[in-house]
């Protein structure tokens, strides 16, 4: 078998045609769903971006456990796996986040790697003491403290110079180097759509708006107070690098066309997480509820066994720890006894349940939980940081270490029945000067109610329901999905649920 798995970064499915009415152009996601079949309900695990892919990696959900962190010595990785027993794995990615301190255990585990650098914060070209003031001067006030990207686009002349387009350039090196060779995986890996939504001038002339000022591009992670033209801006110059991932995403297509790679080449496409462009009242990601522009993420396989299912679509339930045992198994490759997700190869010959429930979140916040048709999100009552603790023993975050009084106050905790024996650090997360927790970048949580919605009468999850028996019984697939990712005891009572477990002292 050979797999291409495109993972792009931060696609909102509503953004995409094939899965409903959008002004977002998407001729090649449209061209790629009459050929696959697309997943109508599938889900993020861990949040956000790094926490996503160790969910990808592992085939387990661990925001219940860590916050935002390299893949562990214990960890199952699948392209490692992959290449343990044979099967060659490369990457192609611009994401920049796998060489700072909180991700730079994913990319080894592959047999090779292409890095494109310069992605938005990507500490890239040397300069010692920039002419900030002077290059500030083109950007909107709100982006005047990404000092390194906007460092980073002086040097964007072409769009051959653009990291998205460059980044599918070496998948295709890869694919025109080893295409007619057999048992490997390629993942093409994109950081586009994410922000900054900087895309090339012919795709940003597709969206025109009335705004008429300095570079608007990066939302911040925040509540929406821009004026109209503002949001306007911003939610075009997100288009057009939809689009733009479109287009490339197309030549990808071109290349299975014309080397017929359909008959014996599966293709993946999906997304770490979506993106709030404003839908309830919100930018971005991380600080609000999980709604499901968030949550909810597209999902397409094309596969050569079951290419007569091409144009259909799945409604069974699924998320994102789902995909590593679909690649193991692609590869006919053994699963590791540690993995919870559900291969997805069943549900290429027909649609049918291979889960009631699936929880997903971000660290130190509310624990989520959906049937498919309705969603929970459950807050604790208090979200300070007393009793809520982080297992590693990688005491990395985003792009730092772990402080020294953080490592001072560190005990070591009994495994878990996923850490193959070892045991853990035990530490106190980060929190803010009011001890409630924080995820990356220092930004704390907002809006934390908990919330009951049901979908199918509200898909977008405007006014909450209260209806007991269903939330009693969202309540007991939560704490049933704990308990089979062995949760740290202390979130049971954090988030007031009844559990029989022994303490990780």
């Amino acid at each position: 078998m050979k797999t291409v798995f495109v993972l792009l970064d931060s696609l909102n499915r509503n953004a995409m045609e094939c899965y409903g009415p959008t002004s977002v152009i998407t001729p090649n996601f449209s061209r790629f769903a009459e050929r696959a079949i697309t997943f109508d309900n599938h889900y993020v695990g861990s949040l956000p971006c790094i926490p996503a892919r160790r969910d990808l990696h592992t085939g387990r959900i661990n925001f219940l456990h860590r916050s935002w962190g390299p893949l562990e010595p214990f960890d199952d990785s699948f392209p490692e796996l992959l290449k343990q027993s044979g099967t060659y794995s490369h990457i192609a990615t611009d994401h920049h986040h796998y060489f700072a301190d909180g991700g730079a255990t994913y990319h080894q585990r592959y047999s090779s790697w292409d890095l494109v650098r310069g992605q938005a914060i990507d500490r890239w070209k040397a300069h010692v003491n920039p002419n900030l003031g002077g290059l500030r001067k083109e950007y909107h006030p709100l982006q005047h403290h990404r000092a390194n990207y906007i460092i980073n686009r002086s040097y964007v002349a072409d769009e051959a110079d653009y990291c998205g387009p460059q980044v599918f350039r070496l998948g295709q090196e890869f694919l025109e180097q080893n295409h007619k060779d057999d048992d490997w995986l390629l993942q093409l890996e994109c950081f586009d759509p994410h922000e900054p939504f900087h895309a090339p001038p012919r795709f940003r002339e597709m969206y025109p708006t009335d705004y008429d000022g300095p570079i608007l591009d990066w939302p911040v992670y925040k509540r929406v107070t821009e004026t109209p033209e503002e949001i306007a801006e911003l939610r075009a110059n997100y288009a057009a690098l939809t689009t733009m991932c479109d287009e490339y995403f197309g030549k990808l297509l071109d290349f299975f066309d014309e080397n017929d790679l359909w008959k014996d080449t599966c293709l993946v496409l999906t997304t770490d997480h979506g993106f709030l462009l404003g839908e309830h009242d919100w930018w971005s990601k991380n600080r609000m509820p999980v709604y499901d522009e968030i949550a909810r993420i597209p999902l397409m396989i094309a596969h050569p066994n079951y290419s007569e299912q091409g144009g259909t679509r799945r409604k069974a339930l699924t998320q994102s720890t789902d995909i590593m045992p679909m690649l193991l198994d692609l590869h006919d490759k053994e699963i590791p006894r540690d993995v919870l997700g559900k291969s997805l190869l069943p549900l290429l010959e027909d649609d049918h349940a291979i889960r009631d429930a699936a929880i997903f979140g971000y660290f130190g916040a509310a624990c989520n939980v959906t049937d498919g048709r309705y969603v929970y999100h459950r807050y604790p009552e208090k979200l300070t940081v007393d009793g809520l603790y982080e297992y590693t023993l990688m005491p990395t975050r985003m792009t730092t270490r772990f402080s020294i009084s953080e490592l001072v106050g560190a005990t070591l905790a009994n495994p878990f029945d996923f850490s193959k024996g070892v045991p853990l650090l035990k530490l106190k997360p980060r929190a803010n000067e009011a001890g409630e927790a924080i995820e990356v970048q220092g930004m704390d949580f907002a809006d934390t109610q908990t919330r009951l919605y049901d979908l199918d009468n509200d898909p977008g999850q405007t006014t909450p329901i209260d209806d007991l028996e269903i939330e009693a019984r969202l309540v007991a697939a939560m704490t049933r999905l704990m308990l089979e990712a062995d949760a740290p005891p202390e979130l049971f009572e954090r988030f007031n649920l009844t559990h029989e477990r022994a303490a990780h002292v």
